[in-house]
């Protein structure tokens, strides 16, 4: 009986060392779980910051065109009011008050010179780069699209102008045709 019973004295205190050890392990494991949520918890928060940042960045950027975009705007409206100002029905005013008239050169010259800007990027970086680089792409874009659509108006009226001539010819020889046989009767 002392033997059965120093055996499970023993087996006693082996199962509540166990059982100890195993509550150790089980309280680290929940402090590593806890420390993980929070670890989690704080890269959610900066995720979110981050990503606050960037639309409010991006949001800015965005004002900042359209602002810039508003104000060449503005600024084209008010050179063409300027140009058409200075214009007459012969020419356009000189700086005395007298009318030169422009010669046709002059008239593209002058056009080209408005349409035509200084590219400055040397103080540009990468994204400012690409963002000038899609600029350009889309102007010559929509340059080659009206090029497109004034060489097709173009073509449009050279037809129809060819057909009002053609009728107009037909109309003659009819009208000239008939006045011929009302003078023979």
């Amino acid at each position: 009986m002392d033997k059965d019973l120093t055996e499970l004295q023993g087996l006693i205190g082996a199962h509540f060392d166990k059982r100890k050890k195993e509550e150790e392990e089980l309280l680290d494991l929940t402090d590593r779980i806890e420390k993980r949520r929070s670890d989690r918890a704080n890269q959610q928060k900066i995720r979110a910051e981050r990503e606050k940042e960037r639309q409010n960045k991006m949001a800015e950027e965005k004002a900042r065109r359209e602002e810039e975009e508003a104000k060449k705007k503005a600024d084209d409206g008010a050179r063409k009011k300027l140009i058409l100002s200075n214009f007459t029905f012969t020419g356009y005013k000189t700086q005395n008050g007298g009318t030169k008239k422009q010669t046709e050169r002059e008239k593209k010259r002058n056009i080209l010179r408005d349409r035509r800007k200084e590219l400055n990027i040397d103080h540009l970086k990468e994204d400012k780069l690409k963002d000038k680089a899609n600029e350009l792409w889309e102007r010559l874009r929509q340059l080659e699209t009206e090029k497109y659509e004034l060489q097709y108006k173009h073509t449009k009226q050279k037809y129809e102008v060819t057909v009002l001539r053609n009728r107009v010819t037909d109309h003659q020889k009819i009208s000239k045709g008939r006045t011929k046989r009302g003078l023979r009767k």
